[in-house]
C-alpha cells in the first residue's frame, strides 16, 4: 500500500510540473509575440516556415532555460 502512496505522490508532481511548464511555456510565447514587430501566428498560418522554425526556436531555448535552471 505504501507504494501506491508513492506513486500516486509521484504522479501528482508529475501533474504539477506539466502544468506549470505549459503556463510559463505560454507566457513566455506572449511575451516573444509581444516584443516582436510582427505579426508571427499569421505568417505561420500563412505558410512561412522561416518563423515557425523561429517559434519552435524561441520554445527549445526556453525549454533548455528551464532544464538547466532544475538541474542547478
Amino acid at each position: 500500500m505504501e507504494i501506491f502512496i508513492q506513486y500516486l505522490i509521484t504522479f501528482g508532481w508529475a501533474l504539477t510540473a506539466a502544468i506549470s511548464m505549459a503556463v510559463a511555456m505560454s507566457i513566455g510565447l506572449t511575451i516573444f509575440t509581444w516584443i516582436s514587430p510582427l505579426n508571427e501566428w499569421e505568417e505561420v498560418r500563412n505558410g512561412n516556415m522561416g518563423m515557425a522554425i523561429i517559434l519552435a526556436a524561441a520554445v527549445i531555448a526556453m525549454a533548455i532555460v528551464v532544464a538547466f535552471a532544475i538541474t542547478g
